[in-house]
């Protein structure tokens, strides 16, 4: 158990050096999240808009920003002929731990950063801040354990680009429609304990998710 953590620990260090070395994901996903608020900025003008439908537009940008960033979690292993590099030094499970835990910190930072700037720009409101909070990290959770197993997947494939969108939209629509629905309710000021449903979803979807792609990666990786 602590050869993994150890192993994990070194791949997710290995990843955020790469990444501060380089910064060209977090350099084009900050383009991303800049050009994203600011047409929804223009789109909106001056008119007042129900929160329902500015929910809608914040899980887009998340969505959106976060499949351009874990998509390439795997593929830029490949790209650089460092996966095998990778397959010789540890086993599968430290490697899809330390990726799982990097995608993560990626996208709790630059989601924050898109929630900061989408309630600056519009007259977002949030009523009950307890439950939205709960429902953006759960959200988030669910979405960075099914991207980061579908990244894997399509590092093998050829068309790479058109392949993300085609596997993860079917696997992430049941996450999306419950965060969605709970982060509308939580922003319109309904109870924490009311949301229980929605939360127990996400809660669900998360660990089920998370468990699968831990059985099933090694035979994504080591094919």
């Amino acid at each position: 158990m602590n050869k993994t953590i150890r192993a994990s620990v070194l791949i997710f260090r290995k990843d955020i050096k790469s990444e501060l070395r380089t910064r060209y994901v977090i350099n084009s996903l900050l383009m991303f999240v800049l050009v994203t608020i600011s047409i929804i900025r223009f789109a909106l003008g001056d008119e007042k808009t129900e929160n329902e439908i500015l929910t809608g537009l914040l899980w887009i940008s998340i969505f959106f920003t976060t499949s351009n960033g874990l998509s390439r979690t795997f593929v830029k292993e490949e790209e650089k002929e460092t996966s095998v590099a990778l397959k010789l030094s540890s086993d599968s499970i430290p490697v899809f731990t330390g990726k799982l835990f990097f995608n993560l910190v990626l996208t709790f930072a630059l989601n924050f950063l898109i929630l900061i700037l989408f309630i600056l720009i519009t007259d977002y409101t949030i009523k009950n801040l307890t439950g939205f909070l709960i429902t953006i990290v759960l959200g988030n959770f669910g979405l960075v354990s099914a991207s980061t197993i579908i990244a894997a997947i399509i590092s093998k494939a050829n068309s790479k680009g058109t392949l993300y969108p085609v596997l993860s939209f079917p696997v992430l629509l049941p996450l999306l429609i419950t965060v969605i629905n709970a982060t509308k309710l939580a922003s319109l000021g309904i109870d924490t304990e009311k949301l229980s449903g929605e939360l127990m979803i996400l809660v669900s979807y998360t660990i089920v998710i998370t468990v699968a792609s831990f059985m099933l990666f090694r035979f994504v990786w080591e094919d």
